[in-house]
């Protein structure tokens, strides 16, 4: 490995090591060998070409789809000391100019390129003129013609190899099934490439989907207030109205909500977009057209109110969430309704038989996904050729098993229903010839003289919507949408209607509200959360960059953990490079010093004080914290520090045998020095002890 490669992961960027196959991607590119990467979000991709072009001669040019993610992303290479540029159309042409200077002086080691510039035969002139550290083609899946993020400027993109065959190039994205890989490789002339594939999985994100039975702006109301209150998050709608109606009724709930669609004017959206970057616990609602280059890490939920397109837009509207590696969700509703008007669309589009088969494909396998009765994440990834041994524990499935419920009978008296009506309607009136409404349409048409009339009584109206719609799913009926939705019956039915097979559906399920869980931030009231927030939001605002690109959440977590007290220990926290040591550690480090300071001496003595009067009265730290009406995580930092003091036992504060204290204090000293941060030893635990717990037992050890 090129120790000047990890050099600067730890100089600049701040990180200890690498992560899944970085480093192996890093030494293919600085040995000038091409690679295909698939990784998932938050997994690192972008330092894959951002090393290797500081390692080797010249510049590296990024191939980029958008220009929020060029800005962001050079901005965030700056605070870090890395000398890159961007040109796009954003771009007056004095300031062009200026960077296109910089390119062919080889004074800037990354430049971030919109697919359209580079393109043009002025610009393929100018990096021949230039010396090429090597080409990335971010977003690589946007050149798949069978992908929901299709860019026609991508297919040219081949161009790299016709006239640059010695440079290296780089293919990324996050999202690409077999086929989408290999039309990456073909289309960019990677056939000589190494394919790296780190896997799919982001462990981080709960996967939830639950069926619309009418409610589902109220169920969507409750999961943010329940969950997900005070933090950002995005809300996907299928149609521009209903993005329009579902930011104005979170708005009126006094949520700070934003709507983002193509209709809207381009400065509403650019608006709405920066404010969803530099702000906290903003909510943008909006349609897929809002999401690719967004790197805002700290997204806490992704919710659907209609269902996708397919898996692979599933996969990467979801993965929005949580780029920062904390527990986020990507929870869905969806119903019949959706079904119907995504093959509507389908069917009315220009595209020929052969996209329009599959994109079927796609969405059948999306409705396969959203009525599973396994574990999700183990479809999600086997969907992409990854594979997961066991269930995974984090999706509604695994976290609730699913009910089922022997549907052959019913399902018959449906199949058989909409044979004898003709394959002529829709849901709602089979049900009612099935529950033997009495209507002026049925009478007409002489269905209540047939068989099937009236013996459906056994299932309410939503109970034939749900069995309706996964039988749809399980592919036993099909909608006729040149039919104005009516069901048509499928090859696949005649098992099911003659009882040569049994036929398990889930069982639906009442929606209840859901329990507020804890925050992924667990540190939500405390308030050298708060001001470690404030103090980063008042450098973004001054250096006019988005809070994320100073420090990540996952960063100022680090700082609370480690609590550093001067510059070397400073630079030992998870993200924090030279440049941002430098720029940065004497602001946060006067604000944790100053909380310090209060907490142990000065004005916040008495509130240990307080704590320790009332846990010698008797009160847990639970207890406490709703008396005193000071989160939970501040109550037990008291704790450990009244225990470092030698105020209060141990025992007396975690209620554990001896034997797991003594696991986990052997677990802390066999880490060693990675037992300063409480992450390790979480981990190492597999997640058994709370934070709390470990804080309390390493102040009882002595250690800070």
């Amino acid at each position: 490995m090129s120790e000047q490669a990890l050099q600067i992961l730890q100089a600049t960027f701040g990180y200890d090591g690498f992560r899944f196959h970085q480093q192996a991607i890093i030494e293919q590119l600085i040995a000038g060998n091409d690679a295909v990467v698939l990784m998932p979000t938050g997994g690192g991709k972008s330092l894959c070409y951002q090393i290797p072009s500081m390692v080797r001669a010249g510049v590296g040019i990024v191939v980029s789809p958008l220009i929020a993610l060029m800005h962001d992303q050079v901005s965030a290479l700056q605070q870090a000391g890395v000398k890159s540029a961007y040109l796009n159309s954003s771009l007056d042409g004095y300031e062009a100019q200026a960077v296109e200077t910089q390119l062919l002086n080889n004074e800037i080691d990354l430049l971030y390129v919109a697919p359209e510039r580079l393109m043009t035969e002025r610009f393929l002139n100018l990096l021949e003129r230039s010396t090429i550290a090597l080409f990335a083609v971010d977003e690589a899946h946007c050149v798949s013609q069978w992908g929901h993020d299709f860019r026609p400027e991508y297919i040219q993109l081949s161009v790299f190899h016709e006239r640059f065959p010695n440079i290296p190039c780089i293919a990324l994205t996050a999202t690409a099934d077999d086929t989408t890989r290999q039309e990456i490789i073909n289309r960019l002339s990677l056939n000589q490439a190494e394919c790296f594939v780190s896997g799919f999985d982001r462990p981080n994100i709960c996967y939830r989907v639950a069926e619309n039975q009418g409610t589902a702006r109220d169920a969507l109301y409750r999961f943010i207030q329940n969950e997900h209150a005070d933090e950002a998050g995005i809300v996907y709608c299928l149609s521009r109205k209903k993005v329009e109606q579902i930011a104005e009724f979170l708005s009126d709930k006094g949520l700070n909500a934003l709507p983002y669609h193509a209709g809207l004017s381009q400065q509403i959206r650019q608006q709405n977009q920066q404010r969803f970057l530099a702000e906290d616990a903003v909510i943008i609602v909006a349609t897929i057209a809002f999401g690719m280059g967004i790197d805002k890490p700290d997204v806490r939920f992704v919710a659907h109110l209609n269902l996708p397109k397919s898996i692979e837009a599933y996969y990467q509207e979801t993965g929005r969430a949580g780029r920062d590696g904390l527990p986020s969700d990507a929870w869905m509703m969806y119903g019949l309704q959706d079904v119907i008007m995504l093959k509507q669309m389908m069917e009315s589009s220009d595209a020929d038989e052969a996209h329009k088969r599959v994109e079927r494909h796609k969405l059948d396998s999306m409705l396969g996904f959203a009525e599973l009765i396994t574990c999700r994440r183990q479809s999600l990834l086997k969907y992409f050729g990854d594979d997961l041994k066991e269930p995974c524990g984090n999706c509604d499935t695994c976290i609730t098993p699913v009910e089922t419920w022997d549907a052959t009978v019913s399902a018959q008296k449906a199949l058989s229903c909409v044979h004898r009506t003709g394959q002529l309607f829709g849901v709602t009136y089979l049900t009612d010839v099935l529950l033997g409404k009495e209507n002026s349409r049925i009478v007409s048409n002489g269905h209540n003289q047939l068989r099937v009339y009236g013996i459906g009584d056994e299932l309410n109206v939503k109970q034939w919507r749900n069995l309706f719609r996964q039988l749809i799913a399980r592919n036993l009926l099909k909608v006729d949408v040149q039919g104005h939705g009516s069901l048509l019956l499928t090859e696949d039915c005649r098992a099911v209607l003659k009882g040569e097979e049994q036929l398990l559906l889930r069982k639906q399920l009442l929606q209840t509200k859901a329990k507020k869980k804890k925050a992924a931030v667990s540190v939500a009231n405390n308030e050298l959360w708060e001001q470690l927030r404030a103090t980063r939001k008042r450098l973004s605002e001054e250096l006019g960059v988005p809070p994320f690109v100073i420090f990540h959440d996952a960063t100022l977590m680090d700082m609370m953990d480690r609590l550093p007290q001067n510059h070397q220990q400073f630079a030992n926290i998870s993200g924090v490079g030279a440049a941002k040591l430098e720029n940065y550690a004497d602001e946060f480090l006067a604000v944790l010093q100053g909380h310090e300071a209060q907490e142990m001496n000065g004005i916040k003595t008495d509130t240990l004080d307080e704590t320790l009067v009332l846990f010698r009265s008797g009160m847990d730290a639970g207890a406490i914290s709703i008396h005193r009406g000071i989160g939970e995580s501040t109550i037990y930092n008291h704790l450990a520090k009244l225990i470092q003091l030698e105020h209060v036992e141990l025992n007396d504060v975690v209620t554990l045998p001896q034997d797991e204290i003594k696991i986990i204090q052997n677990t802390i000293l066999d880490l060693g020095d990675e037992a300063k941060k409480l992450k390790p030893i979480f981990e190492n635990l597999e997640g058994e002890y709370d934070y709390e717990i470990i804080r309390c037992v390493k102040a009882s050890m002595g250690i800070a």
